[in-house]
Formats: C-alpha cells, sequence, structure tokens
C-alpha cells in the first residue's frame, strides 16, 4: 500500500474517533486545552436542581459567591427548626466546575447571622479544605482560592467549632468537579442530599424545635430526611421523568453522623460511581452505601410509568424519620417488563400443609402456645376471658392491627375507638368468621384489603372480641357464644 493512501486512511481513522469522543462527551474534543482561559461566575442551584453541564474544552476562572444565613424554616408538617444554610437553603446550594479550573471563593456571612462560618470543601487541596481561610464573622466576606485538580462530587460544609452543631443545623452541600472530558449525556439530573435533625421534642412534636446535644451525641435523630425537611421530595415537589429517560442522581450524605443505606424501590442502578469519584465501579446495584460526609452518583433508565420511592433503606428511618422521597414517571406501559395486579383471589392456604405457619393463611389457635384443646378447658379455668381474649388478640390480630389496636395508616384499619366495630356486633363477628373483602370506612378513611377467614372456635372469637370492645375507648360490649353460633348458622341457611 501506499504511503499516501495509508497517510489517508490513518487520517480518517482519527477522525473518526474524535467524532466519537465528542458524541460521548460533548464537554471535550480532540482540542481540549489546558491552558486557562477566561473568567465566569457560577451559577448555582437549589436542591434538586442541578446547574447545566460545562460544555468549553478549556479550564477557566470560576467566581463563586455564597452567602451563609441563619433562619426559621419549615422541618416537617407544623414544625420549625432555625437552620443554619449556605444560600439560603438546606442543603447548600450545588456547585459546579471543571478539573483545572481556578476557583475564587468568595464567603459571605449574613450582617444577621450570630455565629461566624466557613466552609470545608472535600474538593480543596489545602488545609481545611478551605475553612482556615474563610471563618468569616457576621457581616463580613472572605476570599480565598483553589484549584480543581481532582474530579469527582464532593461534599461541603461549615467547619467552624462546635462542627457537629454547624452541620447538624444544615451547613452542607454538594460542588461537583467535572471530568476534562466531561460526563456522559444523560437526559435529566437532580441533587439529592440526605441528612439528620437533632431535636428536643420528639418526631412530629409541633412548634419551634431546639437542637439536642444530647441526642447527636448518643447519634438518635428524630429525623431524616432528604433536602432538608419531610417531604421535601414527595407530592407536587417529587421528581418527575418521563418512560425511556435516563436519570443521574448527586447523592450526598451530611450527617453529621448516620450512614445511608441509598435505594429506589422499583429501580436497579445501571451505574454507580462509588464513593463520588469518577469510575463506574459497579453495575446492576439494588442499594448504595453512602458515609456521613460523602456521596456517589448513580444513573438508570426508567422503563416504566408510575411513582418509585426513594429511601434510605434503614426503612424505619424513611417511613418514620422522614427519609422518603418519590420520582413520578409518566409515559406508556410496557407491559411485558411490568403487568400491574393482574387478578386476586382469596388465599385460604395449602391443602398440602394446613396452616404450617400461624402467620401463612388462616391462624389454627391450636398452634398458639396455651390455647390447645388438650389444655385450654383447665387453663380457661384459671384465665379469665378477658385474659384468654388478650392472648388470642397477642397472636392472631396484633400483626395486622397492631398491639395497641391502632392499625397501619392506608393498611390495616384501626381497632381503637372503631366506629366500624361498635357499630355492630354481627357484622364484625360475620367478618372475623368469613372474613371480608372491599372498601370499608373507619372513622372516615377508606381501607380496601382482604381480611381472611380466621380458623376460631366460638369461645375463641368470643373471648377475643369482648377483649377488642373492652380496650383503647370502644363501647364496652361483650360477645358471646351463643351470638357467634347464631352468625354461623346464618352463614350456613344462606349457602343451603
Amino acid at each position: 500500500m501506499k504511503p499516501k493512501i495509508k497517510l489517508a486512511i490513518a487520517s480518517v481513522c482519527v477522525v473518526f474517533l474524535s467524532a466519537v469522543i465528542v458524541f460521548l462527551y460533548p464537554g471535550c474534543d480532540e482540542s481540549y486545552s489546558s491552558q486557562l482561559r477566561g473568567v465566569e461566575k457560577a451559577k448555582l442551584t437549589s436542591a434538586p436542581y442541578v446547574p447545566q453541564p460545562i460544555t468549553r474544552n478549556h479550564p477557566t476562572k470560576v467566581i463563586v459567591d455564597l452567602e451563609t444565613t441563619e433562619e426559621v424554616k419549615k422541618l416537617a408538617d407544623g414544625v420549625e427548626y432555625v437552620f443554619w444554610t449556605f444560600g439560603g437553603d438546606v442543603p447548600g446550594k450545588f456547585i459546579r466546575v471543571k478539573e483545572g479550573d481556578e476557583v475564587e471563593f468568595n464567603l459571605h456571612n449574613s450582617p444577621n447571622s450570630k455565629m461566624p462560618h466557613n466552609i470545608d470543601l472535600h474538593a480543596v487541596t489545602g488545609p481545611g479544605g478551605g475553612a482556615a481561610s474563610s471563618f468569616t464573622a457576621p457581616g463580613h466576606t472572605s476570599t480565598f482560592s483553589f484549584k480543581t485538580l481532582n474530579p469527582g462530587l464532593y461534599v461541603y460544609h461549615c467547619a467552624t467549632a462546635p462542627v457537629g452543631l454547624h452541620i447538624a443545623n444544615g451547613m452542607y452541600g454538594l460542588i461537583l468537579v467535572e471530568p476534562k472530558e466531561g460526563l456522559p449525556p444523560v437526559d435529566r439530573e437532580f441533587y439529592v442530599m440526605q441528612s439528620e435533625f437533632y431535636t428536643e421534642g420528639a418526631y412530629g412534636d409541633v412548634g419551634l424545635q431546639p437542637f439536642s446535644q444530647e441526642n447527636a451525641v448518643d447519634e438518635n435523630p428524630s429525623y431524616v430526611v432528604f433536602n432538608g425537611s419531610v417531604g421535601s421530595l414527595t407530592g407536587d415537589k417529587s421528581l418527575t421523568a418521563k418512560t425511556g429517560e435516563t436519570i443521574r442522581l448527586y447523592i450526598g450524605n451530611g450527617g453529621p453522623n448516620l450512614v445511608s443505606s441509598f435505594h429506589v424501590i422499583g429501580e436497579i442502578f445501571d451505574r454507580v460511581y462509588g464513593e463520588g469519584g469518577t469510575v463506574v465501579n459497579q453495575k446492576n446495584v439494588q442499594t448504595t452505601i453512602i458515609p456521613a460526609g460523602g456521596s456517589a452518583i448513580v444513573e438508570f433508565t426508567v422503563d416504566v410509568p408510575g411513582t418509585f420511592i426513594l429511601v434510605d433503606h434503614s426503612i424505619f428511618r424513611a417511613f418514620n424519620k422522614g427519609a422518603i422521597g418519590m420520582l413520578k414517571v409518566s409515559g406508556k406501559e410496557d407491559l411485558v417488563i411490568y403487568s400491574g395486579k393482574q387478578k386476586e383471589d382469596v388465599y385460604l392456604g395449602s391443602n398440602e400443609e394446613p396452616n404450617k405457619d400461624i402467620f401463612a393463611g388462616p391462624i389454627n389457635v391450636e398452634q398458639i402456645p396455651g390455647t390447645s384443646q388438650a389444655s385450654m378447658h383447665e387453663e380457661e379455668k384459671e384465665m379469665d376471658m378477658s385474659a384468654f381474649g388478650k392472648s388470642i388478640f397477642t397472636y392472631t390480630c396484633a400483626p395486622c392491627h397492631q398491639q395497641n389496636g391502632e392499625g397501619l395508616p392506608n393498611v390495616f384499619p384501626p381497632l381503637a375507638k372503631s366506629d366500624y366495630l361498635n357499630k355492630s356486633k354481627e357484622i364484625v363477628v360475620n367478618g372475623v368468621i368469613n372474613g371480608l373483602q372491599g372498601e370499608i370506612t373507619v372513622n372516615g378513611k377508606k381501607y380496601n384489603g382482604i381480611m381472611p377467614p380466621q380458623n376460631l372456635n366460638n369461645k375463641q372469637i368470643a373471648a377475643v372480641l369482648t377483649y377488642v370492645y373492652n380496650q383503647w375507648g370502644n363501647s364496652g360490649k361483650k360477645v358471646t357464644e351463643d351470638e357467634v353460633q347464631k352468625v354461623r348458622i346464618k352463614k350456613i341457611l344462606s349457602i343451603k
């Protein structure tokens, strides 16, 4: 082959490979220059939003202006807290720069602040991550500069003593240093940051809640939340996307104490940049660990519509302390990927091994300690009906309706102060004998589920219902074995 032809072929290959690089990494091309050029002011965003990807192919001088404030804001419905913030928000503003940039950082402390503040950016190579140069009294500004040597997703936080107090009050955020070649393009990017709040009052106690040093030291938060408050990513504030889109979440954990087990219910992370680095170190991940003061980048494609729940899978934090969010996806159904519920039937247990497990299908009270027929008659002589009913309740009813009779919101109706329960003994007895299916209204709230028939004899049903009727502010009625038997006979006659 002639040298000129070889040269032409090589040139075509170079052009083709360059085009591929530009397509995959739009922020970079073959002419990327390490020479610093120009000046720009950083565009900062509030969670859950993220500044646009950086498309320039050279480093520049970036000016960042960030104000620290102290202000009363909502922590939960009816609950307020004095937050210390970067930029008026918790978490602080999202900062986006690029590898090789020279950043001029201006930290302004509001004249209304009572405390001095500073900033430690984990992206900074230097004493205190900038904290040593940014201690700022109220009504003052401190300026320092740094070069972004290492790409990645980094936490920043206040490091003024006592450091834990400043972080616990809301002073943290994320700074993304894009690699010089940029990140692969996605359809949507969001900013989510988990943290804890330690209040004197318990979760949900209304009013302005003060910080609890004791609870913080014991690592016992009243609240574990995303983006600074309960409900910040639910309802009208939910994240949104369309089917077929690729989502990138920049996730941080401000702590100050707990490790996050971040999970999206109904989704699998296609790619995870572990610990906020720039290399995909795992694929097809269900839950990723994010340490306090750490971060992660996760990417996934949403294939079907619906509401996908973001949680800390240390699950009581989600459903009892606030670490819950929503991603609402609209678009066309794909019934092959996910069919939805196709049918629903009543299950009465296996015919091969009936009642092998007392919580699998109808409960056979013969298996409950102290309630077998062989021992029951002797024990009933010693045990009054209330105690006997309580024993039955504990093993048959409490797993769903809870030991205190409060039920579970939107799932299992309450038995405590229940208008449904107190309206008609016959309806209640029939429900225990024959089960319930379909919508009912209890204390003004609708429930739509299935309660299977309970495998109890007349004495056991009379005892457990009498116990329930005499607890938790109910009517105090008594159910007799004869009343139970009449309901059974009515059912038999109706079948005949």
